[in-house]
């Protein structure tokens, strides 16, 4: 009899496509898999591997305003009263959480129904819907060694297993390296993701006009900016005699990173973790709001083996980052040893580690 896994996830894609590589896995040891999201996580839910799709109200509560917070509680209500008659239909084997605030009401129904749950977090610091229902999971999955905010009672359901990685990045770390021949082109790829494209538009192009003309007359950017900032941004480019293509959004990110020498990123969880999946250096600018200063301790691994640079938010200003730039523009030889470092610290079998742990807590069931 062919089992049920239903994800719930949503949010962002951060949280989306780590549970694709999982469902992707599921899928192909025969499972049937459900997505079970709200209309923003729809947004992220192109090509998702999944044999249906269910949509549940969801809702965040952020303001202090009275009304909004009873509206947000009367729809996440609607949603976990939606989620447990779709569970029950569906009688899911496993349910498993990959965070953010549309995974909540299927959570809630799994924990109602007791129905094992399984949890990924993506990021080094549980995020909160996580971490409300870490207590009642049967297994806690996490993306790097350092997990902040698990709850003490949850540390022995603690398994590292990894990021699950989209099969277009992992093509990527069975390619060797690229290398800078002497005179040749420097290929750098800025990618900020929806949060950090403004700042990134603002100020590589500018600390790119500071670098040296010999590394300058190399460079070839590929640069992801917001839409508002491609003729400004293009204009600099210009004016500097640098080979840059811009847009707004990539679909062919996996292309890119091969071609990559050098990345400047956020340190979102699924940047992080595809950079080292890949093997490729880079400059991480952890978002300052981001809720308990998580991009910091994802970061942090990556730094750690001599792999990444880190310029805080509000240390990232053209001087700053032209300074690093050169830095290791200057030095192939360096860039190719902090990539071999990236690489050593990828975990490319993170779906079938995660994919081994829902299949055991299946059979104890």
């Amino acid at each position: 009899m062919t089992k049920t896994l239903l994800i719930a996830a949503g949010g962002t894609g951060g949280h989306m496509f780590p549970a694709a590589a999982f469902a992707e896995e599921m899928r192909k040891r025969g499972w049937k898999v459900v997505l079970m999201t709200d209309a923003r996580g729809r947004r992220y839910t192109a090509n998702f591997p999944a044999d249906s799709i269910e949509d549940v109200p969801a809702a965040t509560i952020q303001s202090k305003n009275p009304v909004v917070v009873l509206q947000a509680l009367m729809k996440i209500a609607s949603g976990v009263s939606a989620a447990g008659k779709r569970l029950k239909a569906l009688d899911p084997a496993i349910v498993a959480g990959f965070g953010g605030y549309p995974s909540l009401p299927a959570l809630w129904a799994a924990r109602a129904q007791k129905r094992p749950i399984l949890i990924h977090e993506q990021n080094a610091v549980l995020g909160r819907v996580n971490r409300y229902f870490a207590k009642d999971a049967a297994a806690i999955a996490c993306g790097f060694d350092r997990l902040d905010r698990l709850p003490e009672s949850a540390q022995a359901r603690k398994h590292v297993v990894g990021n699950p990685v989209r099969p277009p990045i992992l093509a990527v770390r069975e390619a060797p390296y690229p290398v800078v021949a002497p005179g040749a082109p420097l290929n750098v790829l800025v990618t900020g993701g929806s949060q950090g494209a403004r700042l990134f538009g603002d100020v590589v192009p500018v600390a790119v006009t500071l670098l040296s003309p010999d590394i300058r007359s190399r460079l070839k950017i590929v640069q992801q900016v917001r839409e508002e900032q491609i003729e400004s941004a293009c204009a600099i480019y210009s004016e500097a005699k640098v080979d840059a293509e811009l847009a707004a959004f990539f679909n062919d990110m996996g292309d890119r990173l091969k071609a990559a020498h050098l990345v400047v990123a956020r340190a979102g969880a699924s940047s992080v973790t595809e950079l080292q999946a890949a093997g490729r250096p880079s400059i991480l600018v952890p978002l300052a709001i981001a809720a308990d200063d998580h991009q910091t301790a994802n970061a942090e691994g990556v730094v750690q083996v001599g792999a990444a640079d880190v310029i805080t938010e509000a240390d990232f200003d053209p001087e700053r980052l032209a300074a690093l730039l050169q830095k290791r523009l200057a030095a192939p030889h360096d860039l190719a040893v902090r990539a071999a470092a990236a690489r050593a610290a990828g975990k490319p079998d993170a779906a079938q580690a995660l994919a081994d742990i829902a299949e055991g807590l299946a059979k104890s069931a």
